[in-house]
């Protein structure tokens, strides 16, 4: 439908707004370095440490009844389990130092870390037993999983590697494959994108787990796809049209691969807005990253990567066997 009524080829300058893109994504880097200077990410139980409990939603086991039971801070939602019915989500940290035990203050930083978490999830069971009649040994504790602090700094350490790993894999893939401009522009782009959208994680306080990092690895492949595509195009044009100027080869690929651009992103966002409002709030994180990436990695591919290109220059005078050929055209 939307290749039916879209127009075969538009015509929109996009490089005449490339200043105004810059500027306008100068302003969302500044303001998303802010706000992880100052309010920092809202990191989950993957990388905070702490426990993860799920129970099997009843007309009395409930969120607010679950909520109002807790005798420490904890986060109580509900969601849809891997078998379709509701369910209630406990996630929580530490108990407070006095509910630990008198001698805790005494014991080394590995024995604190031990003691919490194992007291602490008594503590739950032990209330939650109490106050609605659950039972370990007849399945009413669905999932009870902890994460210690070592462990939780160590998945963060790999998701931040696994992030870092990828943007230097693409920065090598877009250098053998075009010339320095494209790879320059190609990892601006990426980086833009990631920056963004932790910015948006640290604003709305989105919870940040293994599966947000999920979501920006995907960011990162999605985003990196389209670049390639605009980019492909771009250099096949520039070698078919060697008199035209930069700016209007630039722009004339833009529009050629808008409709294509727009199609994809389209689709993939139906998918995503379903997971977002029907996953329950344990998907919701992640989906609305995948959202957010999807519409910054369309803009960034056209204001940042193709931008950039522009501006450092394109050079084809050189034979181009030093290249490595890709797919040519869309």
């Amino acid at each position: 439908m939307l290749i039916k009524y879209w127009p075969d080829r538009t015509k929109i300058p996009f490089m005449s707004f490339r200043i105004a893109g810059a500027l306008f994504s100068m302003i969302l880097i500044a303001g998303s370095a802010f706000l992880l200077g100052t309010r920092g990410l809202n990191f989950g139980v993957d990388f905070a440490g702490g426990t993860v409990m799920e129970l099997a939603k009843t007309d009395t086991v409930t969120v607010p009844a679950v909520r109002e039971a807790m005798p420490i801070n904890a986060e109580v939602n509900s969601a849809r389990g891997t078998d379709g019915r509701e369910i209630v989500v406990v996630k929580f940290g530490e108990a407070p130092p006095e509910l630990l035990g008198e001698d805790f203050k005494s014991l080394s930083e590995e024995q604190k870390a031990e003691r919490a978490s194992g007291a602490t999830n008594e503590l739950i069971v032990e209330t939650l037993s109490e106050k609605f009649g659950l039972s370990v040994e007849n399945g009413d504790f669905l999932r009870n999983d902890s994460v210690g602090p070592k462990v939780s700094q160590e998945l963060f350490t790999d998701g931040i590697t696994a992030l870092v790993v990828a943007l230097a894999m693409m920065l090598v893939y877009i250098w053998f494959r075009f010339q320095w401009q494209f790879s320059v522009g190609a990892i601006a782009a990426l980086a833009h994108d990631v920056i963004i959208t932790l910015g948006m994680f640290a604003l709305l306080r989105i919870e940040f787990n293994l599966t947000s990092i999920a979501a920006l690895l995907t960011i990162i492949g999605y985003s990196m796809n389209d670049t390639v595509v605009v980019f492909d195009r771009i250099r096949e044009d520039r070698r078919k049209y060697k008199k035209m100027p930069d700016r209007e080869v630039i722009d004339m690929s833009l529009n050629v691969t808008l409709s294509r651009t727009l199609l994809t992103s389209g689709t993939t966002l139906i998918s995503l807005f379903a997971i977002y409002f029907l996953g329950g709030p344990v998907l919701q994180g992640m989906s609305f990253a995948l959202i957010f990436g999807i519409f910054i990695g369309t803009y960034s591919s056209i204001f940042i990567a193709s931008a950039l290109v522009l501006s450092l220059g394109m050079d084809f005078t050189k034979k181009t066997a030093e290249e490595v050929e890709g797919f040519t055209g869309v």
